[in-house]
């Protein structure tokens, strides 16, 4: 639970989950996993765990004491939607989330299946952005699971970048970020693929935000494209970073 973050996009993260499990090849070498067990050998009470899945009903209220408005990364360290985490407790995250409206929560999934399933049961409300992960080709099927939320803010996060994504439909998306993959074996990113799919977001008229280039030291790598940073954010809410 950071009370500020060090992610490019966001402001905090929130943690009422931590742990996770594998389910595409973006997450083959998860940060997040990595942070964990740093942590759990630090002995940090929440990562006594490691990185199994575990859930902190201690820290569902912390939003609520931010008194501040920011922009809040939910589950930064799992996926709310993991399949072993139970719907009455992502019904209580939720309920904070609308509790605390005077900050914005982006949340963010690999498991855009259970989402779209359980779209109809949530409580949806205009301070809570829900995106989805997609770092190839073959994982954009995310992206229409996503379009049939009801989440007021949609976005993507293409990160780790894989492999290009043409042809992408931004229809209903409001809002792409992208970022290469960083730290010990990175995997790397053309810049093509990046450019590709700035000029579509351009096209589109949605906000571009360009992440990181990544690599095994991003702190050298930068996130310049061509000659300018992109912090573009979602209509209407540009400044809250």
């Amino acid at each position: 639970m950071a009370d500020r973050s060090a992610i490019e996009w966001t402001e905090s993260t929130w943690n009422p989950i931590t742990g996770c499990t594998k389910v595409s090849p973006g997450c083959k070498h998860c940060y997040a996993e990595r942070m964990a067990l740093r942590l759990q050998a630090m002995g940090h009470p929440n990562y006594a765990n490691g990185f199994a899945l575990t859930l902190h009903e201690h820290v569902l209220e912390l939003p609520l004491r931010w008194k501040t408005p920011r922009t809040i990364f939910v589950n930064s360290m799992s996926d709310l939607f993991h399949e072993d985490v139970p719907l009455t407790f992502i019904l209580r995250v939720f309920e904070v989330m609308r509790k605390a409206c005077w900050h914005q929560f982006q949340v963010l999934t690999k498991r855009a299946e259970r989402l779209s399933e359980l779209n109809d049961e949530l409580p949806w409300a205009p301070n809570i952005w829900m995106g989805v992960s997609v770092e190839s080709q073959r994982y954009t099927y995310r992206i229409e699971h996503l379009r049939q939320t009801g989440a007021a803010i949609k976005f993507l996060s293409l990160e780790p970048l894989l492999g290009p994504l043409p042809n992408l439909d931004l229809t209903g998306i409001h809002w792409v970020i992208v970022g290469g993959e960083s730290g010990p074996k990175a995997r790397p990113m053309q810049e093509a693929w990046v450019t590709e799919i700035r000029d579509q977001c351009i096209a589109a008229k949605v906000p571009f935000f360009f992440k990181q280039w990544g690599g095994v030291r991003k702190d050298k790598t930068g996130r310049l494209l061509e000659g300018r940073t992109w912090d573009e954010m979602p209509t209407g809410v540009e400044g809250v970073l």
